[in-house]
């Protein structure tokens, strides 16, 4: 028999959902939606109780509007990632794609626009609670370590060197090189990285896969030849590109 959603909910460490907005109805809106799916629903609706409750360690995961009063979601943003790795997820209007891109390079894991319809905040949730309890079975003694040119990953530290600078990437980031990485030279397309970095499908006018690849690559610069790591091929995905010295 196959399980059901709340069950599958209840695999998750931590069941409990923070979600930060001033809009009190959407809120229980948001609460009453997703308790049936095994998750318990808290709400702050000011900035400042906001991060407050995200760092206190109690949450799964955070749901944070871009438009709150008095600090701004995208401050809230900043100052939880500037202390915790907890996954968040936009609320950004519909149609305003400035919003969504800032977002992701600040650091949140996903967005969904509003309004929204709860199955797809749902499925968003529970693709970013599976990758984020992926990352975390990773982390312990039996250690993959990946060595290409400069770059050094360590899967179950979760650390990048670039010669001898660490790398601070986000959790995305990181399985983003992992993927790159694994298959140097291979084209890896859009869909199957959001597939298996984002655990979703890839949706129309859907740009998330392209802001994390964008902040990736800012984050490795450039080959020591002066090159390009990461090529973009046009309407197809990306390719991680194989240093000089490995291919001799």
């Amino acid at each position: 028999m196959q399980a059901s959603n709340a069950e599958k909910a209840m695999d998750w460490p931590l069941q409990n959902i923070l979600v930060i907005d001033d809009d009190v109805e959407l809120c229980a809106l948001v609460a009453e939606y997703l308790r049936p799916e095994g998750f318990q629903v808290e709400a702050a609706h000011r900035g400042n109780e906001g991060i407050e409750r995200a760092l206190s360690g109690e949450f799964a995961l955070v749901i944070l509007d871009v438009m709150l009063p008095g600090i701004k979601g995208y401050e809230v943003l900043r100052r939880i990632r500037a202390r915790s790795a907890v996954p968040v997820i936009m609320l950004t209007a519909r149609g305003e794609e400035v919003d969504r891109i800032l977002g992701l390079e600040i650091g949140a894991d996903d967005y969904v626009p509003k309004p929204f319809n709860p199955r797809e905040l749902s499925a968003r949730i529970q693709a970013v609670l599976r990758r984020s309890s992926r990352s975390a079975n990773e982390s312990g003694p039996l250690r993959e370590r990946i060595e290409l040119g400069d770059v050094e990953l360590d899967k179950g530290a979760r650390t990048v060197r670039r010669g001898n600078q660490n790398l601070d990437l986000t959790s995305m980031e990181f399985d983003l090189l992992a993927m790159f990485l694994k298959t140097p030279g291979r084209v890896i397309t859009r869909e199957e990285l959001v597939k298996t970095v984002l655990g979703r499908e890839l949706s129309a006018f859907d740009r998330s896969i392209d802001v994390h690849v964008s902040n990736l690559r800012r984050k490795l610069g450039a080959n020591a030849d002066g090159g390009e790591r990461i090529k973009a091929i046009r309407s197809v995905g990306y390719v991680y590109v194989t240093p000089a010295k490995a291919q001799r």
